[in-house]
């Protein structure tokens, strides 16, 4: 492991508002007295709480905590490295709004209680093309969004790939969710109030797709209280290209 890293990995241990939890971890009781304490142990408020899973550097969780002050956002990863730029930023910011959880996202259900969560977002996932039990829009996942999400809580799906897109809308399809947006433009659809947080952020590599001149595909649906899911079962194209690296520069504006 880099220098770099290690420096990193310590630095967010002194971060108030930095969780990190293994699988030997679970039992503790620190995690126990985490799951359905949220409110009242960290934020202090009775806010809505929005989960972004995957949350990399932590973008999407700054910057929609930064513009939606009433909402309460916890960014979720197993990549410590990446964690620690959104991190820092809301420390040294002092957002009283934000916090990091940095474990596997297979163990929300240990760390959030039935009902605690209003809002998950996916942003720009790696659709897992190969696996389906890896891909965070799976069944396989909702099945663990169901046991912590409230009833009719709204799920967030953002995306450049047109193969992750293709799945979810079919999967959101089979199950006979509520659909609250769907457009495989975001750019090009009608302003609304339903998109606006979509399209009011762009992370780095979504600035990146759109400098190759792909669409931005975003899909929201509601999660009702039920837990019988069906897995959709269809022929889907898969996705031709890749990303840039990290340090690729964008040149499109905000």
């Amino acid at each position: 492991m880099s220098k770099n890293k290690l420096k990193k990995f310590a630095e967010m241990e002194t971060f108030s508002n930095v969780f990190q939890c293994g699988m030997q971890d679970l039992e503790s009781s620190e995690v126990k007295a985490m799951a359905g304490h949220w409110r009242e142990n960290y934020f202090k408020n009775n806010n809505p709480i929005v989960l972004e899973l995957g949350c990399g550097r932590g973008e999407y969780t700054v910057g929609l905590a930064q513009k939606n002050p009433n909402k309460n956002y916890i960014g979720i990863d197993i990549k410590g490295a990446r964690m620690w730029a959104g991190a820092k930023q809301a420390e040294l910011a002092g957002m009283k709004n934000v916090a990091f959880l940095r474990i596997n996202i297979e163990m929300l259900c240990h760390f959030f209680a039935a009902n605690e969560v209003d809002e998950i977002w996916i942003t720009f996932p790696d659709p897992q093309m190969k696996k389906v039990t890896k891909r965070l829009t799976s069944t396989y996942f909702m099945e663990r969004y169901h046991q912590v999400m409230k009833p009719n809580g709204i799920i967030h799906l953002k995306t450049d790939s047109p193969f992750l897109y293709t799945y979810t809308e079919a999967m959101v399809l089979e199950n006979n969710y509520a659909i609250v947006v769907n457009t495989s433009n975001l750019y090009e659809a009608e302003p609304s109030a339903k998109i606006e947080d979509a399209r009011s952020l762009k992370t780095h590599y979504e600035k990146q797709w759109l400098d190759r001149g792909l669409t931005i595909k975003y899909i929201a649906w509601e999660l009702p209280a039920r837990l019988s899911l069906i897995e959709p079962h269809i022929e889907i194209e898969k996705d031709s290209y890749r990303s840039y690296g990290r340090n690729y520069v964008s040149t499109t504006n905000n």
